[in-house]
């Protein structure tokens, strides 16, 4: 690519339709790469970093979806622009569930392509750039509207006071909570907060990496260092240097690769894979996981030494479904930003909608919100997001909360009628859906179980038809 230009790359693995929009967009500019798929991107991204990637969705070996969760785990913000289908509204809600910047359906416009690419190169020029003097309270604020973990309760203010309290240290922090809390958006308050606040954070998805690549996604390899290793290449360690390292999934490594984690925390000090000389680093690293670090040492998953040398200080996030006096904030917040996004004006949300999110149980919590009224924002008709507006499934599926396959675990707040049901239900699951050994179990007799099956059944039917209302 032309240096002193924005770099962007173009995915398609169509040559014909990859050569022309690279020829369009270098008319207006731009220094253009071409890649025929995802893997070739990567491999592309790795050589030579661009501002902005534009990439289809269908293509072979590694599609756009698949391309846009991989740069997502390994470069963080980089601004990806989706091409999706005409009327494809799955591929669009799935790409913004990746968090993919815009998407744009085809046929392909050429003054709405330049405006919404104008726009994301003015971002990652942006991001890229210095602070400016004076311009560190603007910044706080577009932080600040960014973060997801809003709210008043006592659990969310004492999470935010705790962050504020640890955020300019150098400290090791284990966030822990389910999937869906928000632990990747408090690791980037932290390092908003911290001294390094101008450098590089980078999130990695530890579960998302395979076993056999993980050492050389954190560490780099030398060239030839393995089959497939075509030319160095500088690990996660390397790319956040100065900077803040969010290692998402801890107990999902490998335990050889906590080994050797465990001694660059202590030493400050790599070696690539095939290198024979250390190098010297200097990133702070954060640590996420949803299970319990506690019971994960225990099993044999997290090495003991290496959950004490990251749990210096420890953040634990509530589930949504301790704090819904949140709830109604978190959708205003939320609904502000994704009118902006998809250029709508929805007023509202109707009472009866915030009421079925009320009794919901948010098993994917914040996250799983986020997406339901993205969902909602999209196929809305009307000035107020109403239940109709919510995903058929919605509600239907309820989370049994389990701590292993023989027992069931409800939060506190659930009602009877539901903590009843759940057991019902796993206890009929456990028999293999015989219902009278179920009944013998649970000790109650085979009519009085059928007839909790019907008023279920009944219950499902009634929410299904009132989502289609």
């Amino acid at each position: 690519m032309a240096a002193g230009k924005p770099r962007v790359l173009v995915v398609d693995d169509e040559p014909h339709e990859r050569q022309g929009l690279s020829e369009l967009i270098a008319a207006w500019g731009y220094a253009v790469e071409g890649a025929a798929d995802g893997a070739q991107a990567l491999e592309k991204l790795a050589a030579a970093p661009a501002h902005v990637v534009i990439t289809d969705i269908r293509m072979p070996r590694m599609d756009g979806l698949q391309l846009l969760a991989r740069i997502r785990q390994t470069l963080g913000d980089l601004p990806v622009l989706v091409l999706t289908g005409q009327g494809s509204k799955e591929a669009v809600v799935e790409c913004l569930r990746l968090r993919a910047n815009d998407y744009i359906e085809k046929p392909i416009r050429g003054g709405e392509l330049k405006q919404r690419l104008a726009d994301l190169v003015s971002e990652a020029l942006r991001a890229a750039a210095p602070a400016e003097a004076g311009g560190g309270r603007e910044r706080e604020d577009a932080d600040a509207e960014e973060w997801e973990f809003a709210g008043e309760s006592k659990a969310v203010q004492e999470i935010r006071a705790l962050i504020q309290q640890v955020a300019p240290t150098t400290a090791s922090v284990l966030i822990t909570g389910e999937s869906g809390t928000g632990k990747e958006v408090v690791a980037r308050r932290i390092h908003q907060l911290s001294p390094r606040r101008e450098r590089t954070f980078l999130a990695v998805n530890c579960s998302a990496i395979p076993e056999s690549l993980m050492e050389s996604e954190l560490f780099g390899h030398e060239k030839g260092a393995f089959t497939g290793a075509v030319e160095r290449r500088a690990g996660c360690f390397e790319l956040a240097e100065n900077g803040t390292l969010l290692l998402d999934e801890i107990g999902e490594m490998p335990l050889p690769t906590q080994a050797k984690l465990l001694r660059v925390l202590e030493d400050r000090r790599l070696r690539r894979l095939g290198s024979k000389a250390e190098m010297p680093v200097n990133v702070r690293v954060l640590a996420a996981t949803n299970k319990d670090p506690a019971k994960a040492v225990a099993s044999g998953q997290l090495r003991g030494d290496l959950y004490y040398r990251l749990n210096v200080f420890h953040l634990h996030l509530p589930p949504l479904r301790e704090h819904l006096e949140d709830l109604e904030l978190l959708c205003t917040t939320w609904l502000r930003r994704l009118n902006r996004r998809h250029g709508r004006q929805v007023l509202g949300i109707s009472p009866a909608l915030l009421a079925a999110f009320r009794r919901h149980l948010w098993p994917g919590n914040v996250r799983e919100l986020r997406n339901a009224l993205e969902r909602a924002v999209i196929v809305c008709d009307g000035p107020m997001l109403e239940p109709r507006h919510l995903a058929p499934d919605f509600g239907r599926a309820r989370p049994v909360y389990e701590d292993d396959a023989h027992s069931v675990r409800v939060p506190v707040g659930t009602t009877v009628a539901e903590a009843e049901r759940l057991l019902i239900l796993k206890t009929l699951a456990g028999e293999n859906n015989n219902k009278t050994r179920a009944a013998e179990r649970l000790g109650i007799s085979l009519k009085t179980l059928q007839n909790k099956l019907k008023e279920y059944g009944a219950a499902s039917r009634a929410a299904e038809a009132e989502v289609r209302e």
